[in-house]
Protein backbone atom coordinates (compact mmCIF):
# COMPACT_ATOMS: atom_id res chain seq x y z
CA UNK A 1 0.00 0.00 0.00
CA UNK A 2 1.35 3.69 -0.67
CA UNK A 3 2.75 5.11 2.53
CA UNK A 4 4.51 8.32 1.82
CA UNK A 5 6.26 10.08 4.34
CA UNK A 6 8.18 12.55 2.84
CA UNK A 7 7.83 16.18 4.62
CA UNK A 8 5.35 14.37 6.60
CA UNK A 9 5.28 14.68 10.37
CA UNK A 10 5.16 11.70 12.03
CA UNK A 11 5.25 11.73 16.41
CA UNK A 12 5.96 9.09 18.32
CA UNK A 13 4.42 7.89 21.73
CA UNK A 14 7.06 6.09 23.62
CA UNK A 15 10.91 6.11 23.30
CA UNK A 16 11.65 2.80 23.53
CA UNK A 17 13.79 0.30 21.01
CA UNK A 18 10.39 0.07 18.49
CA UNK A 19 9.52 4.33 18.93
CA UNK A 20 13.39 5.06 17.72
CA UNK A 21 13.68 2.47 15.29
CA UNK A 22 10.67 4.11 13.92
CA UNK A 23 11.70 7.61 14.07
CA UNK A 24 14.72 6.23 12.28
CA UNK A 25 13.05 5.29 9.44
CA UNK A 26 10.59 8.11 9.30
CA UNK A 27 14.16 10.63 8.61
CA UNK A 28 15.68 7.84 6.00
CA UNK A 29 12.42 8.85 4.56
CA UNK A 30 12.48 12.53 4.51
CA UNK A 31 9.79 12.76 6.95
CA UNK A 32 9.72 14.82 9.91
CA UNK A 33 10.26 12.62 13.08
CA UNK A 34 9.05 13.63 16.39
CA UNK A 35 9.15 11.80 20.10
CA UNK A 36 6.72 11.99 23.03
CA UNK A 37 7.67 10.08 25.98
CA UNK A 38 6.56 10.46 29.46
CA UNK A 39 9.92 9.73 31.28
CA UNK A 40 13.85 10.83 30.02
CA UNK A 41 14.85 10.46 26.41
CA UNK A 42 18.09 10.69 25.26
CA UNK A 43 19.32 13.06 22.41
CA UNK A 44 18.27 11.82 18.91
CA UNK A 45 19.96 13.13 15.63
CA UNK A 46 17.29 14.67 13.87
CA UNK A 47 14.53 14.15 15.95
CA UNK A 48 12.32 16.74 17.35
CA UNK A 49 11.65 15.01 21.36
CA UNK A 50 9.32 16.34 24.34
CA UNK A 51 10.34 14.36 27.27
CA UNK A 52 8.76 14.62 31.31
CA UNK A 53 5.05 14.19 29.42
CA UNK A 54 3.03 14.32 26.97
CA UNK A 55 1.64 17.68 25.60
CA UNK A 56 -2.02 18.36 23.77
CA UNK A 57 -0.52 20.77 21.05
CA UNK A 58 2.89 18.49 20.47
CA UNK A 59 0.82 15.54 19.86
CA UNK A 60 -1.84 17.41 17.56
CA UNK A 61 1.01 18.61 15.41
CA UNK A 62 1.07 15.58 13.21
CA UNK A 63 0.47 13.61 10.49
CA UNK A 64 0.29 10.67 11.70
CA UNK A 65 0.94 9.08 15.42
CA UNK A 66 2.48 6.01 15.79
CA UNK A 67 2.27 4.61 19.48
CA UNK A 68 4.85 1.99 21.08
CA UNK A 69 3.56 -1.55 21.87
CA UNK A 70 3.58 -0.30 26.06
CA UNK A 71 1.03 2.52 25.30
CA UNK A 72 -2.76 1.45 25.56
CA UNK A 73 -5.24 2.68 22.95
CA UNK A 74 -6.93 4.70 25.80
CA UNK A 75 -4.12 6.64 26.65
CA UNK A 76 -4.36 10.34 26.53
CA UNK A 77 -2.22 11.12 23.93
CA UNK A 78 -3.90 8.64 21.98
CA UNK A 79 -7.40 10.55 22.30
CA UNK A 80 -5.80 14.00 21.46
CA UNK A 81 -4.31 12.49 17.75
CA UNK A 82 -7.99 11.11 17.17
CA UNK A 83 -9.47 14.79 18.32
CA UNK A 84 -8.15 16.00 15.38
CA UNK A 85 -8.73 12.84 12.74
CA UNK A 86 -5.28 12.07 12.99
CA UNK A 87 -4.82 8.37 12.24
CA UNK A 88 -2.92 6.64 15.32
CA UNK A 89 -1.21 2.86 14.46
CA UNK A 90 1.18 1.03 16.19
CA UNK A 91 4.95 0.73 15.06
CA UNK A 92 4.09 -3.30 13.66
CA UNK A 93 1.41 -1.31 11.53
CA UNK A 94 3.77 1.47 9.95
CA UNK A 95 6.62 -1.09 9.49
CA UNK A 96 4.43 -3.44 7.84
CA UNK A 97 3.22 -0.18 5.36
CA UNK A 98 6.53 -0.30 4.29
CA UNK A 99 7.53 -3.43 3.67
CA UNK A 100 8.74 -4.80 0.34
CA UNK A 101 8.37 -8.69 1.04
CA UNK A 102 6.01 -10.95 2.49
CA UNK A 103 5.77 -11.52 6.02
CA UNK A 104 5.29 -14.69 8.39
CA UNK A 105 3.87 -13.26 11.88
CA UNK A 106 3.83 -15.33 14.82
CA UNK A 107 2.03 -14.88 17.53
CA UNK A 108 0.59 -16.50 20.95
CA UNK A 109 0.64 -16.86 25.08
CA UNK A 110 3.64 -18.98 24.92
CA UNK A 111 6.21 -20.52 22.44
CA UNK A 112 6.08 -17.63 19.86
CA UNK A 113 9.53 -16.99 20.07
CA UNK A 114 10.82 -20.60 19.84
CA UNK A 115 8.62 -20.74 16.89
CA UNK A 116 9.58 -18.06 15.05
CA UNK A 117 13.31 -18.60 15.73
CA UNK A 118 12.81 -21.65 14.02
CA UNK A 119 11.46 -20.61 10.93
CA UNK A 120 13.71 -18.07 10.22
CA UNK A 121 16.10 -21.01 10.27
CA UNK A 122 14.33 -22.91 8.13
CA UNK A 123 13.70 -20.35 5.66
CA UNK A 124 17.54 -19.57 5.58
CA UNK A 125 18.30 -22.87 5.02
CA UNK A 126 16.17 -22.66 2.08
CA UNK A 127 18.66 -20.45 0.74
CA UNK A 128 16.05 -17.14 1.17
CA UNK A 129 16.83 -13.76 2.13
CA UNK A 130 14.87 -13.99 6.04
CA UNK A 131 14.71 -11.31 8.45
CA UNK A 132 13.91 -11.95 12.41
CA UNK A 133 12.49 -9.37 14.21
CA UNK A 134 9.25 -7.43 16.43
CA UNK A 135 8.77 -8.76 19.59
CA UNK A 136 11.67 -11.16 19.83
CA UNK A 137 14.15 -7.78 20.49
CA UNK A 138 14.61 -5.96 17.26
CA UNK A 139 11.54 -4.07 15.61
CA UNK A 140 10.34 -4.86 12.00
CA UNK A 141 11.32 -0.72 11.48
CA UNK A 142 14.76 -1.25 12.10
CA UNK A 143 14.82 -3.35 9.36
CA UNK A 144 12.38 -2.95 6.70
CA UNK A 145 13.89 0.13 4.72
CA UNK A 146 16.51 -2.56 3.96
CA UNK A 147 14.85 -5.57 3.14
CA UNK A 148 14.33 -6.74 -0.70
CA UNK A 149 11.20 -8.14 -2.06
CA UNK A 150 12.81 -11.59 -2.49
CA UNK A 151 13.20 -11.97 1.37
CA UNK A 152 10.43 -13.13 4.30
CA UNK A 153 10.73 -10.54 7.50
CA UNK A 154 9.59 -13.64 10.92
CA UNK A 155 7.57 -11.29 12.71
CA UNK A 156 7.28 -12.15 16.74
CA UNK A 157 4.34 -10.46 17.69
CA UNK A 158 2.21 -9.88 20.86
CA UNK A 159 -1.46 -8.91 21.89
CA UNK A 160 -0.26 -5.15 22.34
CA UNK A 161 1.27 -4.78 18.85
CA UNK A 162 -1.87 -6.45 17.25
CA UNK A 163 -4.08 -4.20 18.27
CA UNK A 164 -2.96 -1.20 17.18
CA UNK A 165 -2.58 -2.88 13.65
CA UNK A 166 -5.06 -1.47 10.77
CA UNK A 167 -4.45 -3.17 7.45
CA UNK A 168 -1.41 -5.48 8.94
CA UNK A 169 -1.82 -8.78 6.55
CA UNK A 170 0.85 -11.33 7.09
CA UNK A 171 1.07 -13.79 3.96
CA UNK A 172 1.62 -16.36 6.98
CA UNK A 173 -0.53 -16.03 10.27
CA UNK A 174 0.70 -18.79 13.25
CA UNK A 175 -0.83 -18.95 16.15
CA UNK A 176 1.06 -21.29 18.71
CA UNK A 177 -1.83 -21.24 21.79
CA UNK A 178 -4.01 -19.25 24.18
CA UNK A 179 -3.97 -19.22 27.51
CA UNK A 180 -4.64 -16.43 30.32
CA UNK A 181 -2.38 -13.84 30.20
CA UNK A 182 -1.60 -10.02 30.20
CA UNK A 183 -4.71 -9.89 32.26
CA UNK A 184 -2.99 -6.33 33.94
CA UNK A 185 -3.53 -4.33 30.13
CA UNK A 186 -6.53 -6.02 28.79
CA UNK A 187 -9.85 -5.73 30.57
CA UNK A 188 -10.58 -9.36 30.68
CA UNK A 189 -9.62 -12.54 28.93
CA UNK A 190 -12.00 -12.17 25.85
CA UNK A 191 -9.86 -8.82 24.95
CA UNK A 192 -6.72 -10.39 25.20
CA UNK A 193 -8.32 -12.79 22.50
CA UNK A 194 -9.61 -10.64 20.25
CA UNK A 195 -6.40 -8.74 20.00
CA UNK A 196 -4.66 -12.13 19.46
CA UNK A 197 -7.43 -13.00 17.01
CA UNK A 198 -6.36 -9.70 14.85
CA UNK A 199 -3.29 -11.23 12.64
CA UNK A 200 -6.04 -12.69 10.70
CA UNK A 201 -8.16 -10.08 10.20
CA UNK A 202 -7.12 -8.72 6.72
CA UNK A 203 -5.68 -12.23 5.24
CA UNK A 204 -7.38 -13.38 1.98
CA UNK A 205 -7.57 -16.76 0.00
CA UNK A 206 -3.72 -16.20 -1.15
CA UNK A 207 -2.76 -16.38 2.31
CA UNK A 208 -2.53 -19.00 5.19
CA UNK A 209 -3.28 -19.06 8.91
CA UNK A 210 -1.70 -21.94 11.17
CA UNK A 211 -2.81 -23.07 13.70
CA UNK A 212 -3.21 -25.45 16.82
CA UNK A 213 -5.56 -28.23 16.28
CA UNK A 214 -5.77 -29.10 20.30
CA UNK A 215 -7.10 -25.83 20.79
CA UNK A 216 -10.94 -25.81 20.77
CA UNK A 217 -11.21 -21.62 19.70
CA UNK A 218 -8.98 -22.05 16.44
CA UNK A 219 -10.99 -24.93 15.71
CA UNK A 220 -14.56 -22.71 15.73
CA UNK A 221 -13.81 -19.58 13.87
CA UNK A 222 -11.41 -21.89 10.94
CA UNK A 223 -14.65 -21.42 8.99
CA UNK A 224 -14.71 -17.79 9.33
CA UNK A 225 -11.14 -16.82 8.01
CA UNK A 226 -10.62 -16.27 4.82
CA UNK A 227 -7.10 -17.84 4.45
CA UNK A 228 -6.43 -21.25 3.76
CA UNK A 229 -6.05 -23.19 7.36
CA UNK A 230 -2.97 -25.68 8.59
CA UNK A 231 -3.32 -27.16 11.56
CA UNK A 232 -0.36 -28.39 13.62
CA UNK A 233 -0.79 -30.40 16.83
CA UNK A 234 -3.02 -32.67 15.34
CA UNK A 235 -3.25 -36.81 16.08
CA UNK A 236 -1.43 -37.59 12.95
CA UNK A 237 1.73 -35.56 13.72
CA UNK A 238 4.77 -35.60 11.82
CA UNK A 239 6.48 -38.73 12.70
CA UNK A 240 9.48 -38.01 15.66
CA UNK A 241 8.12 -34.46 15.28
CA UNK A 242 6.82 -33.76 19.30
CA UNK A 243 6.70 -30.55 19.72
CA UNK A 244 4.22 -28.52 18.69
CA UNK A 245 6.31 -25.35 18.21
CA UNK A 246 8.68 -27.55 15.42
CA UNK A 247 4.84 -28.61 14.12
CA UNK A 248 3.85 -25.20 13.68
CA UNK A 249 6.97 -24.14 12.10
CA UNK A 250 6.88 -27.42 9.08
CA UNK A 251 3.27 -25.90 8.34
CA UNK A 252 4.48 -22.55 8.18
CA UNK A 253 7.37 -24.05 6.04
CA UNK A 254 4.69 -26.10 3.64
CA UNK A 255 2.64 -22.32 3.05
CA UNK A 256 6.05 -21.21 2.03
CA UNK A 257 6.88 -24.34 -0.75
CA UNK A 258 10.11 -25.23 1.19
CA UNK A 259 10.71 -28.92 1.59
CA UNK A 260 10.01 -31.05 4.96
CA UNK A 261 13.51 -32.66 4.37
CA UNK A 262 14.86 -28.67 5.37
CA UNK A 263 12.94 -28.65 8.68
CA UNK A 264 13.83 -31.97 10.07
CA UNK A 265 17.64 -30.73 9.48
CA UNK A 266 17.07 -27.50 11.25
CA UNK A 267 15.35 -29.47 14.48
CA UNK A 268 18.17 -31.89 15.11
CA UNK A 269 20.18 -29.18 14.93
CA UNK A 270 18.62 -26.36 17.15
CA UNK A 271 19.94 -25.75 20.26
CA UNK A 272 16.99 -23.45 21.75
CA UNK A 273 16.60 -20.22 22.31
CA UNK A 274 18.69 -17.78 24.95
CA UNK A 275 16.39 -17.53 28.64
CA UNK A 276 14.43 -20.89 27.32
CA UNK A 277 15.02 -23.81 29.51
CA UNK A 278 18.63 -22.78 29.15
CA UNK A 279 21.45 -24.93 30.83
CA UNK A 280 23.77 -21.89 32.85
CA UNK A 281 26.48 -24.95 34.89
CA UNK A 282 26.85 -27.44 36.79
CA UNK A 283 28.13 -26.84 40.41
CA UNK A 284 28.31 -29.09 43.34
CA UNK A 285 26.16 -31.56 41.27
CA UNK A 286 23.22 -28.71 41.07
CA UNK A 287 22.10 -27.63 37.41
CA UNK A 288 21.20 -24.67 37.52
CA UNK A 289 18.64 -23.48 34.37
CA UNK A 290 17.58 -20.04 33.20
CA UNK A 291 14.25 -20.29 32.10
CA UNK A 292 13.52 -16.14 32.39
CA UNK A 293 11.29 -16.18 29.20
CA UNK A 294 8.79 -18.13 30.93
CA UNK A 295 6.56 -14.75 31.33
CA UNK A 296 3.48 -16.96 31.74
CA UNK A 297 1.99 -20.09 33.74
CA UNK A 298 1.44 -22.09 30.98
CA UNK A 299 5.45 -21.80 29.46
CA UNK A 300 6.61 -22.38 33.25
CA UNK A 301 4.33 -25.51 33.38
CA UNK A 302 6.28 -26.84 30.33
CA UNK A 303 9.55 -26.21 31.89
CA UNK A 304 8.09 -28.35 34.96
CA UNK A 305 6.72 -30.99 32.88
CA UNK A 306 10.33 -31.49 31.32
CA UNK A 307 12.37 -31.35 34.56
CA UNK A 308 13.57 -34.98 35.33
CA UNK A 309 15.35 -33.55 38.43
CA UNK A 310 13.95 -32.64 41.90
CA UNK A 311 13.20 -28.90 40.94
CA UNK A 312 14.43 -25.68 43.32
CA UNK A 313 12.11 -22.87 41.60
CA UNK A 314 12.24 -19.12 41.17
CA UNK A 315 9.72 -18.04 40.22
CA UNK A 316 7.54 -14.50 40.78
CA UNK A 317 7.69 -11.17 39.42
CA UNK A 318 5.11 -8.34 38.00
CA UNK A 319 1.62 -8.74 38.78
CA UNK A 320 -0.22 -9.25 35.64
CA UNK A 321 -3.34 -10.16 37.68
CA UNK A 322 -3.24 -13.81 36.68
CA UNK A 323 -4.69 -16.77 38.56
CA UNK A 324 -1.61 -19.31 39.30
CA UNK A 325 -3.88 -21.64 40.97
CA UNK A 326 -4.13 -24.57 37.89
CA UNK A 327 -0.13 -25.58 38.09
CA UNK A 328 -0.59 -25.81 41.90
CA UNK A 329 -0.80 -30.53 41.39
CA UNK A 330 2.57 -30.03 39.20
CA UNK A 331 3.97 -27.75 41.53
CA UNK A 332 3.38 -30.19 44.24
CA UNK A 333 4.59 -33.07 42.19
CA UNK A 334 8.00 -31.61 41.05
CA UNK A 335 8.88 -28.83 42.56
CA UNK A 336 11.27 -29.55 45.82
CA UNK A 337 11.29 -25.79 47.34
CA UNK A 338 9.85 -22.33 45.83
CA UNK A 339 11.94 -19.36 46.36
CA UNK A 340 9.73 -16.57 45.71
CA UNK A 341 9.87 -13.05 44.20
CA UNK A 342 9.09 -9.09 43.15
CA UNK A 343 5.62 -7.83 43.49
CA UNK A 344 3.69 -10.92 43.47
CA UNK A 345 6.22 -13.01 45.70
CA UNK A 346 3.26 -13.11 48.67
CA UNK A 347 0.75 -14.05 46.19
CA UNK A 348 2.97 -16.75 45.36
CA UNK A 349 3.53 -18.01 48.72
CA UNK A 350 0.04 -17.49 49.27
CA UNK A 351 -0.83 -19.47 46.46
CA UNK A 352 1.73 -22.47 47.33
CA UNK A 353 2.00 -22.44 50.75
CA UNK A 354 -0.23 -25.49 51.05
CA UNK A 355 1.70 -28.24 48.72
CA UNK A 356 5.26 -26.84 48.84
CA UNK A 357 7.73 -24.72 51.26
CA UNK A 358 8.21 -21.33 49.78
CA UNK A 359 10.47 -18.78 50.69
CA UNK A 360 10.10 -14.77 50.03
CA UNK A 361 13.20 -13.09 48.95
CA UNK A 362 14.06 -9.14 48.04
CA UNK A 363 16.04 -9.82 45.24
CA UNK A 364 17.29 -12.16 42.47
CA UNK A 365 20.67 -12.50 44.15
CA UNK A 366 19.34 -13.46 47.41
CA UNK A 367 17.06 -16.15 45.90
CA UNK A 368 20.14 -17.90 44.20
CA UNK A 369 21.93 -17.86 47.49
CA UNK A 370 18.82 -19.25 49.32
CA UNK A 371 18.20 -21.70 46.13
CA UNK A 372 21.72 -23.22 46.65
CA UNK A 373 21.70 -24.10 50.24
CA UNK A 374 18.61 -25.76 49.31
CA UNK A 375 19.52 -27.72 46.36
CA UNK A 376 21.48 -31.24 47.42
CA UNK A 377 23.29 -32.86 43.58
CA UNK A 378 21.04 -34.52 41.39
CA UNK A 379 18.75 -31.32 41.35
CA UNK A 380 18.21 -28.61 39.92
CA UNK A 381 17.97 -24.34 40.49
CA UNK A 382 15.01 -23.53 38.07
CA UNK A 383 14.77 -19.58 37.26
CA UNK A 384 11.17 -20.10 36.10
CA UNK A 385 9.14 -16.92 36.87
CA UNK A 386 5.52 -17.40 35.61
CA UNK A 387 5.03 -13.71 35.18
CA UNK A 388 6.66 -10.37 33.27
CA UNK A 389 9.77 -8.49 34.90
CA UNK A 390 9.06 -4.92 34.90
CA UNK A 391 8.71 -4.64 38.39
CA UNK A 392 12.95 -5.54 39.04
CA UNK A 393 14.39 -5.88 35.69
CA UNK A 394 13.99 -3.81 32.06
CA UNK A 395 13.29 -6.93 30.96
CA UNK A 396 13.01 -10.85 30.55
CA UNK A 397 16.34 -10.80 28.98
CA UNK A 398 17.55 -8.30 31.52
CA UNK A 399 16.32 -10.64 34.46
CA UNK A 400 18.02 -13.86 33.01
CA UNK A 401 21.21 -12.41 31.97
CA UNK A 402 21.31 -11.49 36.23
CA UNK A 403 20.89 -14.95 37.04
CA UNK A 404 23.26 -16.46 34.63
CA UNK A 405 26.04 -13.65 36.17
CA UNK A 406 24.97 -14.72 39.77
CA UNK A 407 25.17 -18.42 39.02
CA UNK A 408 28.39 -18.01 36.91
CA UNK A 409 29.96 -15.97 40.37
CA UNK A 410 29.19 -18.79 42.56
CA UNK A 411 32.20 -19.90 44.27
Amino acid sequence: MSFELKNKKVTIIGAARSGIAAAEAVLRLGGIAKISDSGAVEPLSGVIIEAGGHTRAFIQDSDYVVISPGVRLDAMPVGWARERGIEVMGEVEFAFRLCPCPIVAVTGSNGKTTTATVIAEIIKRAGRGVCLCGNIGSPLSKHVLDLKPTDTAVLEISSFQLESTIHFKPHVAVWTNFSQNHLDRHKDIEEYFQAKRRIFANQDQGDFAVLNFQEQEHKKFEKQLKAQVLFFNTPDKPAGVENPNYQAAMQTAKALGIAEDICLKVFSEFKGVEHRLEFVRRLDGVDYINDSKSTTLEASRWALQRADQPVIMICGGYDKKLDYAPIRPLVAQKVKHMIAIGQISEIMRSTFKDVVTVDVCASLEEAVKVARGKAKPGERVLLSPMTSSFDMFEDYEHRGRCFKEIVSNLK
